[in-house]
Formats: C-alpha cells, sequence, structure tokens
C-alpha cells in the first residue's frame, strides 16, 4: 500500500493548494485526485455533484447507450497539458504498490508458509490486476457514456447504477458514498498503522541504547506532538519536498534490508513451515491485501496519461507494472521468511540487527513514513471536510478546517494507542477495507455495467464476479476474525 504517489499526480496536472481551501467536486476537465475531478479554475466546489438526467445519454432501443452517430471518445477530450508519459504511468503504478507494505511481506509469508505464500501471492496479484483491469474498463465504457472526459472510483460506481438498470438506479448514491466511506478508512486506518510502525521503530532503536523502559503508547504519544503541525499543513507544494525525501529514504532502506536479508541465509531452515495453519491462511491474505492493493490510485494514473489506451492490454502499463510489484513481493516474503523464520516480526525491517547500519535504515524508513504523513492524511481529510465545510461560515473556514484536520489526526493516534499491535491492525484493515476497495467493488461496478449487454457466452463474466464478490466477502468475515482473534490473544498475554 503507496499512499503519496496520488500527490505525484495532482502536482502533474496542476492541482494546487487551492483546490484543498473549499472541498471538491466533480468538474471533469482534469483529474488531480484519487477522489474527484477537478474544474476549470482549479477549485473545488462543495455545491456542485455529477447529475445525470435522461438527456445526458440517448436511449435507443430502450438502452441508455450512445449511438454510432453520437459516439464520444474521452480520450480526446481530456486536457493533456500536463499528460503523463506511458513510462510515468508505468513508474506511478509500480510505486502506487510497491510502498512501505513490501516489508511486511515477509510476515505475510510467515503465515501462510513458504510454498503457500509463493503460490498465494502470486494468485491474489493475477486476482488484483484483473480487478483493477475491470474498474478501469468499466470507467472508460461509462465515460462513453455519459460523455465524460474521465471520471473517479466514487463517480465510477455512481455512475454505473445510474445508467444501469432502472430497479438499481436507487443506488447510485449509496455506491459513491459507499466507495468514500470505505476510502476514508483505508487511508485513515492505514496512517493509524503507520504511525504504530514509526512509533515501534523507534522503540527499538531508543530502548536499544537509553533503556527507558517506556510503553511503546509513550512514543505514540510522543509522536503526536510532530504528527500535528505535520499534518494539518494544507498547501501541497509545501508538501512535495518531504514527499521527495521520503522516497529516496525508502528506496534506501529497502535496498541495505534486501541486503541484510540475503547476506546471511541460515543453513538450516527445517522449521520454516511450508504451508501455514487454517486460522494462519486468512492472516496472509489479509496482508498481502494490505500490502499489495493501490486501487485507489489507478484511474488518477489512467486519467493522467498521453496515450490512455496503453494503460490496458497486453503487455500494457497495468501488467507490465503488476507483473513486477508482485514478483519483488514474492521475492521479498520468501527470502524474508526464509531468512528469519518464525522470528519474524510485522515489517521486517524490525528484524535487522543492532548495528548503527541497521538501525539507520530502520530510522531512515520510519521517517519516509513520518515525511508523508501530511500527504497520506489528505485523503480522509478532504471526504471529511466536503460534508463539514458547507456548515461552517465563510469568515471561519479555515479555523474550522485546521480544527478538524487536528481532529482526525488526534483520532488516528487514539485508535493506535488503544490498540498498538502492527501484525493484527495491517491484517484487520486489509481485510476489511481492501476486500471491498479492491474485490468486491469492481465485481459489483462490472456487473451493472454490462447488465443490458450480457456478460459473454455461458455468462461466464457474471459467475465471474459472483466467485469474486464471494470471495471478498470470505476474505472479509475470515481475515476480520482472525485478526480480531490475534488482538484478544494480544491483550490476554498483556502485550497490548
Amino acid at each position: 500500500m503507496q499512499l503519496e504517489t496520488f500527490t505525484e499526480i495532482m502536482d502533474q496536472n496542476g492541482l494546487d493548494n487551492k483546490g484543498f481551501e473549499k472541498g471538491y467536486e466533480n468538474g471533469m476537465e482534469k483529474t488531480p485526485s484519487i477522489l474527484t475531478l477537478q474544474n476549470n479554475d482549479n477549485n473545488f466546489d462543495t455545491s456542485s455533484r455529477l447529475k445525470l438526467t435522461k438527456d445526458s445519454f440517448p436511449e435507443k432501443n430502450g438502452k441508455k447507450y450512445p449511438s454510432k452517430e453520437e459516439s464520444y471518445d474521452p480520450f480526446s477530450n481530456r486536457d493533456k497539458s500536463h499528460a503523463t508519459s506511458s513510462m510515468g504511468a508505468f513508474v506511478h503504478m509500480v510505486k502506487s504498490s510497491l510502498g512501505t507494505g513490501i516489508l511486511a511481506m515477509p510476515g505475510a509469508f510467515k503465515n501462510g508458509g513458504l510454498i503457500f505464500g509463493v503460490i498465494g501471492t502470486l494468485l491474489t496479484g493475477l486476482i488484483c490486476t484483473h480487478c483493477v483491469h475491470m474498474m478501469v474498463y468499466c470507467s472508460q465504457i461509462l465515460s462513453i457514456r455519459v460523455k465524460r472526459p474521465t471520471l473517479s472510483f466514487a463517480e465510477t460506481a455512481e455512475v454505473s447504477f445510474q445508467t444501469g438498470p432502472p430497479k438499481y438506479r436507487f443506488l447510485a448514491s449509496f455506491a459513491r458514498e459507499m466507495i468514500n466511506v470505505t476510502l476514508f478508512c483505508t487511508y485513515f486506518f492505514g496512517n493509524t498503522v503507520y504511525i504504530i510502525f514509526i512509533a515501534r521503530t523507534f522503540e527499538q532503536v531508543i530502548e536499544g541504547h537509553a533503556h527507558f523502559g517506556w510503553d511503546v503508547r509513550v512514543y505514540i504519544v510522543l509522536l503526536a506532538f510532530v504528527l500535528v503541525p505535520l499534518g494539518i499543513i494544507r498547501t501541497l507544494k509545501y508538501l512535495v519536498p518531504f514527499s521527495a525525501i521520503a522516497t529516496a529514504f525508502i528506496s534506501f532502506g529497502l535496498a541495505l534490508t534486501l541486503y541484510y536479508t540475503f547476506s546471511e541465509m541460515p543453513s538450516d531452515v527445517s522449521n520454516r513451515d511450508f504451508i501455514g495453519t487454517p486460522l494462519k491462511i486468512p492472516l496472509f491474505f489479509s496482508t498481502v491485501l494490505f500490502a499489495m492493493e493501490g486501487i485507489g490510485t489507478v484511474l488518477p494514473i489512467e486519467n493522467s496519461m498521453n496515450k490512455p489506451q496503453q494503460f490496458l492490454g497486453c503487455p500494457g502499463v497495468l501488467n507490465g507494472a503488476m507483473s513486477i510489484v508482485v514478483i519483488l513481493y514474492v521475492v521479498v516474503g520468501f527470502f524474508g521468511y526464509l531468512r528469519f523464520g518464525n522470528a519474524t516480526q510485522a515489517t521486517v525491517t524490525l528484524n535487522l540487527p543492532d548495528s548503527a547500519l541497521a538501525e539507520s535504515v530502520k530510522i531512515l524508513v520510519a521517517l519516509s513514513v513520518l515525511l508523508t504523513y501530511g500527504l497520506q492524511f489528505t485523503v480522509p481529510s478532504e471526504i471529511v471536510w466536503k460534508r463539514l465545510g458547507p456548515r461552517v461560515s465563510e469568515d471561519k473556514q479555515d479555523m474550522g478546517y485546521y480544527i478538524m484536520r487536528g481532529s482526525m489526526i488526534i483520532g488516528t493516534v487514539i485508535v493506535a494507542i488503544m490498540l498498538p499491535s502492527l501484525a493484527p491492525i495491517i491484517s484487520l484493515v486489509g481485510a476489511i477495507c481492501f476486500s471491498i476497495l479492491g474485490l468486491f467493488c469492481p465485481a459489483v461496478i462490472e456487473i451493472i455495467t454490462f447488465w443490458e449487454e450480457g456478460y459473454g457466452k455461458y455468462q461466464w463474466k457474471f459467475y465471474k464476479n459472483v466467485f469474486l464478490i464471494f470471495l471478498s466477502i470470505f476474505s472479509l468475515v475470515s481475515g476480520s476474525y482472525a485478526s480480531i482473534l490475534e488482538i484478544l490473544d494480544a491483550i490476554k498475554h498483556g502485550e497490548l
């Protein structure tokens, strides 16, 4: 899971801080963020929303599709003044899925086992890639139907129901809000995970030298004094340097982590599990979903491309990027667990030795997460401010925004204090948020989008999507259950 990539996309599309002073809206000239699309004056207007009428798309033979005479090419109508090349989109795709989550892969293999871990990661990568493909293709089809250059994730869900079967059109607003709520939870609790990760890292390094004997909650509280001023920064241009430094830190840290992993491989690996226990398998899949899933950044990347036709297809930007991501996740997970065995921790940097170089790696990786906290917090902040902003008087907009954002940051700190165990929280967030966002929603969107057109020979697409829906529900229930058991076990043994 990589959260800072969307800011780079915003910057490429000309978004400045004005866009975050009013919330966001659904204008269609550019694609500045994961959540929304920008209007002509680079301001977000909370008063407007994508509204479709019976004239938004023609009716032919009882179906709401544009005729050949009225065919619409969304690609040619996009603003490409800040367009991204296919290679640039490829890099963004890799970064959006290849973030700090890769450091959790050895912990995932600890739950899944060496053989099952390889097979399970490959299958999860294949399914995630297919779901992303479905979502992007549906967004392109729906853009043609409503004659809009681009659609965000939430808008894609909304328009699929608005143009779908009449009996389900009343669910359009619910679908949009469901995506927004899930995105909020994904980024809010994702930031909570990162707070725990930072605190655990500094606890390990500091206690290794000073021996204060402080509980990790003390480090979380102290961290709040840095997070609040850093997290309430709303001007993107001031945050971009932090993102650049963070990218350098995480790259250097990951390289040295791999060096330590491969440098001292044990000769006896007989105590490594090849297949995890049934209770641990859901934790494996939830962790892999948390680490790998970057569906929230996909549409902004595709929408920002100079040649969006090259995003899908074979080889295509999506397939090429995800192939590299999945291979790297398998390599890091397999050899990380092979190296550290049952001592493998929730993030592999915590397994590094106490040498000066290893501790510098831990600190660099923790700082990389800390420096992007403000960028990562923009998404949940804007979801809340979109609803809260219109209720605040014009002369108190700035103060209201800062109070709201500061309160939300404190909220993530409180959650981290309540549940400071990293591994089960990663699994829980992956099980709930990414099962819904990455599996369930794309499957439902494709079913509704092609309701009238059909699902291919023997209706195979319909049955495939039904399978994905049941898979997402199973992943949500089983992963949540296993994660909650892990949390309860940690409480029972005094670890929380």
